[in-house]
């Protein structure tokens, strides 16, 4: 079933997505269903800053960060959304969201990741939930967003072992307990499979673990073996957080436990067989690889059989509790990426789980590795293809866009006619995937502000807010894309040959 779907979706139907996507220039906000959410998002390490406030901990972001990566930049303070979260809510509300996507700081509440509440991170979190919902914005909330407490990574070197998975589920108990009455959809781990090869394959992210002979130079890990065992807990660890959720909260609070991946939408370089069958392979490994197990119950066999012995086994029973443990796939895209066979890459000695897909992609991944490229290459009907890709395959369960938006330098212009135009043509997307049926819930702009970004500082901007980090006070400035999703969301109708005229005079779409 897979193949088939990379099949149809292949270059043979690359112009017909296209006609598709272009087929939705002009839309409003009544295009989209009732129940349908727009908001956007950040997360706690990029955004809140007060690193070493009122009780909060290291977590290996700030340890990765002051590692020398990222040119020395850090989230130390960043926007300072921790002293700042009331003046931005209501920017938020001005703006138009529905809906605000967040993490939760782990050491912030829990600063040894195990044992006593802080205080005074419950009381930040309680007052920032209110303070969205006094405003009518819904909170969607992420568990772990790359920043597991420092502590428990120095205990038992944190996702290597499986004393992760009730370590885990303790702190999730916590947000449910505390939080859960006003918070319905939750997110237990922002790009799992990202979080894997860019930490412990790559060493490119935290905690920042690779071995010889991949690029990196590493003090520590295993690229052959750890990103499959970090892969495996970070599954045992969200069924088990999924269960509780239902047996101990589900009932009262009626709220919604999803899992989310980064993907591009992968296209065969050629009309190869190989480049084919290379691609699907891709997908099993980007997505397949963790999703599989929370909707069928395995690996899928590709994974399976090229990484034989070094991926972890599930017992029937582990198998019985992972399966069906996912209400909705959260889903960070930006691009797509053209793959070719490589079957050579089989062949290497002590080989990593890169080399385990035996892909070349044309387009570098987004986010690893680097360098990063200075802007997205905008390619909507790859954004299409996706959700009709999980529609087919997994059953098409309900579908958050968690993250979509362009990157461009950050300059402190405010006239980013680049995202404006990208965000208007993958919303576009997504209202053609829906018309044909795609059962997905929201779309979330990456990003709110110009924050702190992993893998390149304050170099790089996604937000639709210019925050001046000159300014004793980080005034906040908002760009055109600002304007323009405002417009889009309040209900205007706008079409591609409008954005110039919103460039000569953002104040006419307020």
């Amino acid at each position: 079933m897979s193949l088939q779907v990379t099949i149809g979706l292949g270059l043979n139907s690359l112009l017909f997505l296209v006609a598709a996507v272009l087929a939705a220039d002009q839309y409003i906000r009544d295009d989209f269903p009732a129940d349908f959410v727009f908001g956007s998002g950040t997360s706690a390490y990029q955004y809140e800053g007060a690193a070493f406030d009122d009780g909060r901990t290291p977590a290996i972001l700030d340890t990765f960060a002051h590692s020398g990566t990222s040119d020395g930049a850090n989230g130390d303070i960043t926007c300072d959304g921790y002293h700042k979260y009331k003046e931005d809510v209501k920017l938020m509300s001005h703006l138009g969201l529905e809906a605000f996507r967040f993490s939760i700081s782990w050491s912030r509440l829990i600063p040894n990741g195990r044992g006593p509440v802080n205080p005074l991170g419950l009381q930040f979190y309680n007052n920032f939930i209110n303070e969205l919902i006094r405003h009518g914005i819904q909170p969607h909330v992420t568990l772990n967003h790359i920043d597991l407490p420092q502590a428990l990574e120095d205990e038992y070197e944190g996702w290597l072992s499986r004393k992760i998975v009730k370590d885990f589920t303790t702190y999730a108990d916590v947000c449910f307990r505390e939080f859960g009455d006003r918070v319905l959809h939750w997110t237990t781990v922002n790009e799992a499979s990202i979080f894997a090869i860019g930490g412990y394959d790559q060493g490119l992210s935290p905690p920042g673990r690779c071995s010889p002979p991949f690029p990196n130079v590493c003090s520590m890990g295993n690229s052959s073996t750890e990103p499959y065992i970090v892969g495996h807990n970070i599954i045992l660890a969200h069924s088990a957080v999924a269960t509780l959720y239902k047996k101990k909260y589900k009932g009262t609070q009626r709220g919604y436990i999803g899992f989310n991946i980064y993907n591009l939408w992968m296209i065969p370089r050629t009309n190869s067989i190989a480049d084919v069958i290379a691609t699907q392979r891709a997908n099993d490994f980007y997505m397949g690889w963790l999703l599989d197990p929370l909707i069928f119950g395995e690996y899928p066999e590709i994974v399976r059989k090229n990484a034989g012995t070094r991926i972890p086994a599930f017992t029937k029973a582990e198998s019985k509790r992972i399966k069906d443990t996912i209400d909705f796939i959260g889903v960070n895209h930006y691009t797509t990426a053209f793959v070719k066979d490589n079957p050579g890459s089989l062949q290497t000695d002590d080989r990593d789980l890169i080399a385990d897909m035996a892909i070349d992609l044309q387009m570098a991944v987004e986010k690893i590795p680097l360098p990063l490229p200075d802007q997205n290459p905008v390619h909507p009907w790859g954004l299409y293809g996706l959700l009709e890709y999980l529609k087919q395959v997994y059953g098409n369960i309900p579908v958050y866009i968690h993250e979509n938006g362009q990157k461009i330098r950050r300059n402190g212009t405010l006239e980013d006619t680049a995202r404006v135009e990208y965000l208007h043509a993958y919303i576009g997307a997504v209202l053609e995937a829906l018309r044909n049926g795609s059962n997905t819930k929201g779309y979330f702009v990456w990003t709110f502000l110009d924050c702190f970004e992993l893998l390149d500082g304050f170099e790089s901007s996604y937000g639709m807010y210019y925050v001046d980090l000159d300014d004793k006070d980080l005034k906040r400035n908002p760009k055109l894309s600002a304007h323009w999703y405002s417009n889009f969301l309040k209900g205007n109708s706008m079409e591609s040959q409008d954005i110039a005229k919103l460039g000569d005079n953002p104040s006419l779409f307020l």
